[in-house]
């Protein structure tokens, strides 16, 4: 697989009718070191708290145990090992998809009991060979997993589902037995003919909005859908704060103007900066929409100028606190976490030069050094949202 493409991962879910929490549980990880991304999805027995204790067992211990390398019968050894049985019925209390994504390789994908996750090349549904693994030691003998492997193309996705998207509709006259697999990838077909380049965060959405649908939109289990979509990476970069050598500024100003991608510079001193430089006008919005922060600025060719410290700090703290339900604002560094959501490769570039201004003691210690914060959205960006980050120094 070829390094320039970026690797789109994204889940929705909705509760069990009633429940505050989901039985399902989907966790993601980008494995820096290894050049990897690992995704995992688990459903729990039942719903509520404690098919979500059950299922963070599952998903945390496949996550580990593939990010230490282990084969894929030994992760299912260990997990079936581990997970207890219910009594009654003899089945595992959690079923799981664990995704593991080399960047420079293959996807390895080993499933227990969820709905077979389904692959689409060209928006069609690929065919893999499975591999069968089936357990030989009690309490799980017998029990089966399947295995397979393959290398990826640019707009594959992989869509994979917890048995609330399969099953949803069941006893209906549309879907006596339920959507089921077949029915899902209809669906996704459907959508990946009319919108081919939709979005892993929408295509997961449009899912789980047609499973509640088909449960007369009262879910009647936790209803999942993860997909990871193989595109082309959108690049963002951000620069803040004047170089240390003023003779560094013109290579800063033309760094930015022949950027590939949207640009956003955050700093009055960095905004007259390239002004200077590429000799181009600065207007200020008279609009205050956000009352903690200064508005917004314009220069042509640059997507967005905004101050610099206060907005992207306040970016951080909106980047700790966000999930798909999080509604975006108006203002300046609502505008900078919406640009860099839509973006995949993003490019932090800090000056160091110091700024007198923000040495006063009574000023905060997080807003400081901008090179604080910048290291802290870096951060977030990487663990959180999978983002692909670099942070150059002028």
């Amino acid at each position: 697989m070829s390094e320039k493409l970026y690797i789109e991962v994204d889940v929705r879910q909705i509760n069990y009718h009633g429940e505050r929490i989901c039985g399902d549980v989907f966790l993601k990880k980008r494995v820096k070191e290894d050049n990897r991304i690992i995704a995992v999805l688990s459903d729990g027995m039942g719903h509520g708290v404690k098919a979500n204790i059950l299922a963070t067992l599952t998903s945390t211990m496949a996550l580990n145990f593939t990010i230490e390398h282990k084969k894929p019968e030994r992760i299912a050894e260990i997990i079936m090992n581990t997970l207890p049985v219910c009594s009654e019925r003899q089945v595992s209390y959690a079923t799981f998809t664990v995704v593991d994504i080399e960047f420079d390789g293959q996807v390895h994908i080993l499933e227990y009991d969820n709905p077979a996750l389904l692959v689409f090349r060209k928006n069609k549904l690929l065919k893999l060979p499975y591999e069968t693994i089936e357990m030989k030691n009690p309490p799980h003998a017998g029990k089966k997993l399947t295995y397979t492997s393959f290398y990826p193309k640019l707009h594959d996705r992989l869509v994979f589902c917890s048995d609330g998207i399969s099953q949803s509709g069941m006893g209906t006259d549309k879907y006596p037995f339920g959507w089921g697999v077949l029915g899902i990838e209809k669906h996704v077909t459907g959508i990946l003919e009319i919108t081919k380049d939709i979005s892993a965060s929408k295509l997961a959405e449009k899912v789980v909005n047609k499973a509640v649908a088909n449960d007369i939109y009262i879910p009647k289990d936790d209803t999942s859908c993860a997909v990871v979509y193989f595109r082309k990476p959108r690049k963002l970069v951000i620069a803040t704060g004047p170089p240390m050598y003023r003779e560094s500024d013109k290579e800063l100003a033309e760094f930015i103007k022949n950027y590939d991608g949207k640009k956003i510079v955050a700093g009055g001193s960095t905004t007259d900066l390239i002004a200077r430089e590429l000799d181009l006008k600065v207007s200020t919005s008279l609009e205050f929409a956000d009352p903690e922060l200064p508005p917004i600025s314009h220069i042509e060719g640059i997507d967005l100028v905004t101050e610099g410290i206060l907005t992207l700090n306040k970016v951080w703290k909106i980047l700790t606190e966000y999930e798909p339900q999080y509604k975006l604002g108006r203002g300046p560094a609502d505008q900078i976490v919406k640009l860099i959501l839509e973006s995949d490769h993003i490019d932090i570039v800090v000056g160091t030069k110091i700024n007198e201004a923000h040495q006063d003691p009574n000023v905060p210690i997080d807003l400081e050094i901008r090179r604080t914060i910048a290291n802290r959205i870096a951060n977030i960006l990487e663990n959180k949202f999978l983002k692909h980050i670099t942070i150059k120094y002028f």
